[in-house]
């Protein structure tokens, strides 16, 4: 059997090694690697695929989710709604810029933050909320819209798991997620369903406003060299990661689709059990399966993950402490905080591995493993 990843990055190159490395060295022989025809070439490309009227590329998804909120002119003491239960990237950035932080409870099905929990905390001060597509499946975008909508809120679209996920709205048309929102954020960190070969992100939008201040923002905060309109950061995509990129947006869709067959594969072999919570699949919105998240029942998930180790298969759990619980948030007043759901969830998850090149063999020894073990 083949050695087990969470990710398989390497199998992944070497299936499209020969358009990669024609891609990276047409960048090397061009010395265009600041801006170059790559990363205009990516840019447009990508914007096509989701359907997004402008796309900004810059260097990672946590730097996106910055423009994004600095794009927006919010002040000091603001609050931004967004769940606990979520990698702290999507938090940190709203203390970065002295807003507040509002932590709301997530849909016990989906993992997503939970409308109605959004709804109940919404204040005056209240001016943004950062829904998470977590695990690769879609927020209710469609009653967070309409929530936003009612209280005149700004949407920005934390999109790092779930690019090629498309939302379906009660009308029957559909979206991809990060280009419903006022914004939307995307990391291609090599992990994710789009990885480059080191840092990267992206921020997309339909508003030609925003998309000229991001653009402003991610860039010095100047439009006309030299001349800073506006407080920014030097934030790029490099024509090397730009180009390999775009070699890999023309397999994004398969890649999906290879992760929702290993999906479909450990959900027929865990149906047996009433120890493992499989992942739901809401009817609004696609699963692209960024992981592979199952709730344990009635099992010391700790111990458990321990024991798998030692097996050889490899796990990780997508995340051990809430937002609300970590040290860096205690200035703003959360200690008496209970999100039970959120608590719940950080006790039982387990993440297993998914990924684009995974054969039945493996499927087959980790599925009979963990089934051994609980």
């Amino acid at each position: 059997m083949r050695p087990l990843h969470m990710v398989d990055t390497h199998s992944q190159y070497h299936k499209i090694k020969q358009q990669v490395d024609k891609a990276v060295l047409d960048v090397m022989e061009s010395t265009a690697f600041i801006n170059g025809p790559a990363v205009q070439e990516f840019s447009g490309n990508l914007a096509t695929y989701l359907g997004a009227s402008h796309v900004i590329l810059c260097a990672n998804g946590t730097d996106a989710l910055q423009i994004a909120l600095m794009a927006l002119g919010l002040q000091p003491g603001d609050e931004v709604i967004t769940p606990s239960f979520t990698y702290i990237a999507t938090t940190e950035v709203i203390a970065l810029l002295k807003l507040t932080p509002v932590f709301v409870e997530v849909d016990p099905k989906t993992f997503c933050i939970d409308p109605a929990a959004i709804e109940k905390a919404i204040t005056p001060r209240t001016k943004a909320i950062v829904p998470v597509h977590l695990y690769g499946q879609s927020a209710n975008m469609e009653a967070i819209m309409k929530i936003a909508g009612q209280h005149k809120l700004y949407v920005i679209e934390d999109n790092a798991q779930a690019i090629g996920c498309n939302f379906h709205f009660s009308d029957g048309t559909s979206k991809k997620t990060g280009t419903i929102g006022h914004i939307g954020c995307t990391s291609f960190y090599p992990s994710k369903n789009l990885g480059a070969f080191g840092d990267g992100g992206a921020l997309c939008t339909n508003d030609d406003a925003l998309a000229h201040k991001l653009k402003m923002i991610a860039n010095h905060g100047q439009q006309k060299r030299y001349y800073h309109d506006v407080v920014g950061c030097n934030s790029r995509l490099d024509s090397i990661q730009a180009a390999i990129l775009n070699v890999k947006l023309n397999y994004l869709d398969g890649y999906c689709d290879a992760r929702r067959t290993v999906a479909a594969y450990y959900d027929e072999a865990f149906a047996q059990t009433d120890r493992i919570i499989t992942p739901f699949r809401a009817a609004n919105s696609d699963h692209v399966y960024h992981q592979y998240t199952i709730i344990l029942e009635g099992v010391d998930r700790d111990a458990f993950k321990t024991r798998l180790d030692a097996t050889g298969v490899p796990s990780m759990i997508y995340y051990p402490v809430p937002a609300h619980k970590q040290k860096m948030f205690e200035q703003f007043g959360v200690d008496g905080l209970e999100l039970p759901l959120t608590t719940y969830l950080t006790e039982r998850v387990i993440s297993l591995p998914v990924h684009t090149e995974m054969d039945e063999e493996q499927l087959k020894f980790i599925t009979d493993t963990v089934l051994s073990l609980i």
